[in-house]
């Protein structure tokens, strides 16, 4: 179990982090509500069900994370490209906007919530005396989980500006020296990918 997630019954997860990995996990989970944000609760005697409908952004975020984490959906300016009976690069923007209008608020109130659950799970740890802890799962935590790492890699990749080509196995990420600034984050990076893919396998039927 150690180092990797592992199925329980019920359909949930555990895996064994020492004090540091908590540490870690905890602190990524953190910059990361901070970096989506805080959510926009209605005001005092506003109806919640009005607030539901509160339009979101029509432009993507400037910051390259935070347009990791809520990406157009329909591709981006350089998608835009003319189509032969197609719709206009016009057009495609438009509707990247009006998507975005109705869905960003929702999708950063998803994201909120499962970071929050990462943030909860690691506080209620009862660490041993060494720090360590064993980290056990519902499925629904798993699933919160599960966002929040690929949330965080999206995130700390635009950071990187990691591409397809470095994260394999021949890669650059691999081939960092020990003197080089980026080699902390690449190493969380890696570390985050290794527990997602343990942590999906364990979700699969």
């Amino acid at each position: 179990m150690a180092g990797h997630f592992e199925a329980t019954p019920g359909g949930g997860a555990a895996v064994a982090l020492d004090e540091v990995e908590i540490s870690i996990l905890r602190s990524l989970a953190v910059q990361l509500l901070e970096l989506i944000g805080p959510g926009d609760e209605p005001a005092e005697g506003e109806d919640p069900l009005a607030a539901l409908f509160t339009e979101g952004p029509s432009k993507p975020p400037s910051d390259p994370a935070l347009a990791r984490l809520f990406p157009d959906a329909y591709g981006g300016p350089d998608a835009l490209t003319p189509q032969e009976g197609g719709t206009s690069p016009e057009g495609l923007r438009e509707l990247s906007a009006e998507f975005r209008r109705f869905t960003e608020n929702d999708l950063r109130s998803r994201k909120r919530d499962d970071a929050l659950v990462v943030v909860r799970t690691l506080d209620a740890l009862s660490p041993a005396g060494d720090g360590g802890a064993v980290l056990t799962l519902t499925g629904d935590e798993c699933r919160s989980w599960l966002g929040s790492l690929n949330d965080l890699r999206l995130t700390i990749g635009a950071r990187l500006e990691v591409s397809d080509e470095d994260e394999g196995e021949d890669g650059s990420l691999y081939r960092l020296p020990d003197s080089d600034p980026r080699k902390p984050m690449v190493m969380a990076y890696l570390w985050l990918g290794a527990l997602q893919e343990t942590l999906v396998e364990t979700l699969m039927p």
